[in-house]
């Protein structure tokens, strides 16, 4: 049963799709008026395990509760959610005030509720005015932001949303994601966000919980995962990364390509094989003589806010981001923060590397 203050628990959900495991004994749980994204690629369950929320799929295993009551059967007209699609799904032959109010409309509201509701909204959504446009009228992100105010007139105690930004272009999804944020805060209310899109998730998350082959890879603020990935998939999904085999030569020493490096982990054994992450801003070049591992730069971009570039040392190629600019051809020593090393158990199979760390 839910429990410490918990809107929404999953428990133990599985589901299978044409004999296809698509989540595995999958446990998460949601707090009120929190922000938190399902992340992951195609495939991994994120979407399945929104629709089964939603009422959209039935798990074969498992339990769904909702404030407190079991919430697995019952239909998503009966749930206390409103879902915001990608495919905004507004009726092309109604207003805008007319589809807004559809929902009030099933529910018997009465007429002078619904107006009120329908200018609160548009009003939130920075849509006044809109009531009598039609929806071919408008632009994808006005679109949106329509289907958005269609769910929030229902009141609901969570808005689901599965890729709703996915179809616009990125000056506008980023907009999106600001007024997203902003809804959330003034209105209170859950959002649960499904995407494949790690700048969104790390943009506007409270919480991110990564997702892979239908297991939950790592739960935590955005900070923490992008920060310290607990697995190698987790560091190679968010952001760009250096993830390289190493051994852990001791506590608070680890060596990586032959050379040893100053690390702040500690429990891993002596001369344990580790997989580290070094995020490519966290590495810095320096002169040969004063680097811990010698290279040369073969390959430079520019990025606009830093340089990104590659760098051949000790047999393997270091992605390297800086706003100083080394030319191709240039000799240089690499130096990482002891702190800016993150150690990893390296996986001893695949079915271990798919399940990830758990919570």
């Amino acid at each position: 049963m839910l429990t410490d203050n918990k809107l929404i628990q999953l428990d133990h959900i599985s589901k299978s799709f044409g004999g296809q495991l698509v989540l595995d004994d999958l446990d998460l749980y949601i707090r009120e008026n929190e922000f938190i994204t399902l992340l992951g690629p195609s495939g991994c369950g994120k979407t399945t395990t929104l629709r089964i929320l939603g009422g959209f799929e039935t798990p074969d295993q498992g339990t769904v509760w909702f404030d407190g009551k079991d919430i697995t059967n019952l239909p998503p007209n009966k749930r206390a959610l409103n879902t915001v699609f990608q495919k905004y799904a507004l009726f092309t032959h109604m207003t805008i005030a007319e589809n807004i109010a559809f929902g009030m409309k099933i529910k018997n509201k009465p007429k002078s509720y619904i107006d009120d509701q329908i200018k609160y909204a548009l009003k939130l959504v920075n849509l006044d005015g809109f009531e009598n446009r039609m929806p071919d009228s408008l632009s994808g992100g006005q679109q949106q932001r329509i289907a958005i105010a269609r769910a929030i007139v229902n009141e609901p105690k969570v808005l689901l949303l599965d890729e709703p930004l996915g179809a616009l272009d990125l000056k506008l999804r980023q907009d999106m994601q600001y007024e997203l944020i902003r809804l959330k805060n003034e209105l209170g209310i859950t959002f649960l966000y499904v995407t494949h899109d790690q700048e969104e998730a790390l943009t506007m998350s409270d919480t991110i919980v990564v997702m892979n082959q239908g297991y939950i890879q790592q739960i935590g603020t955005p900070e923490k995962i992008y920060n310290e990935p607990e697995n190698a998939f987790v560091a190679d999904f968010i952001g760009d990364s250096n993830i390289i085999s190493a051994t852990m030569i001791d506590d608070y020493l680890v060596e990586i390509l032959g050379a040893r490096f100053k690390s702040t982990d500690a429990g891993f054994g002596k001369n344990k094989p580790v997989d580290v992450v070094i995020r490519p801003e966290d590495v810095e070049l320096v002169a040969p003589e004063e680097g811990t591992i010698r290279g040369t730069v073969t390959h430079v971009i520019f990025k606009g806010v830093h340089y990104e570039m590659e760098v051949m040392a000790n047999d393997h190629e270091w992605l390297v981001q800086s706003t100083s600019m080394f030319p191709v051809g240039t000799p240089v020593g690499i130096k990482v923060d002891p702190f800016n090393i993150q150690t990893m158990h390296k996986p001893e199979s695949e079915d271990e590397e798919a399940i990830g760390v758990e919570e």
